[in-house]
């Protein structure tokens, strides 16, 4: 399989879970402007969550256009971060509905947390395919940010039980970190696109 093929197959994935998200915002029954007010926290609640998938969609764009070939090792590992994302949108609607209690809160952690570590998975695969010294591992370093992103999820779970809050503001904390492209690996792809 082609580098392109892969990245066509996760784009698709990544759309239909996008479409899944937005099929649980539900419009008012009333007519009014103030009628939408009830639906503000649900509507926060899916936008950092399409912040998340849309980074990640983001980030593979740029991580897989830094490689040269795919084995199954590597639709593996991109399957396993497939299959996390794609809880995003039960997790998501399951906070709405709990009103923002701490065990569907952290269970969003969780599988922030599985997302990312997923995404870590991928990029050691990816690496590990192509050498220490490929365009890829050069370009990350030592990847101090995606550490620091991991134990900020570790961090968001139990502090659900104390206040979901500040598990929300660490998550707005590491959607913030990431909103901007992973500048390794798009100055990476800056200087010339991997044959593929």
């Amino acid at each position: 399989m082609t580098r392109g093929r892969l990245e066509a197959f996760s784009d698709g994935v990544i759309a239909i879970i996008i479409t899944i998200m937005v099929l649980e915002l539900r419009p008012p029954h009333g007519h009014a402007l103030e009628d939408l007010i009830p639906l503000l926290p649900k509507f926060l609640s899916y936008l950092l969550s399409f912040v998340f998938v849309a980074i990640y969609w983001n980030n593979h764009h740029h991580l897989l256009h830094t490689v040269e070939r795919v084995n199954g090792r590597i639709l593996w590992a991109n399957m396993h971060l497939l299959f996390w994302l794609s809880t995003v949108p039960f997790v998501t609607a399951w906070m709405d509905e709990g009103g923002g209690a701490p065990v569907p809160v952290a269970l969003y952690g969780g599988v922030l947390l599985l997302c990312a570590i997923s995404y870590s998975i991928l990029v050691g695969v990816l690496v590990a395919a192509h050498g220490p010294e490929s365009r890829l591992a050069r370009a990350l370093g030592s990847d101090l940010k995606s550490k620091l992103s991991l134990a900020a999820y570790v961090m968001a779970i139990p502090l659900a039980f104390v206040s979901t809050w500040l598990s929300f503001g660490l998550f707005v904390a590491v959607a913030l970190t990431w909103f901007v492209p992973d500048l390794r690996l798009e100055r990476t792809v800056e200087r010339g696109p991997a044959a593929g």
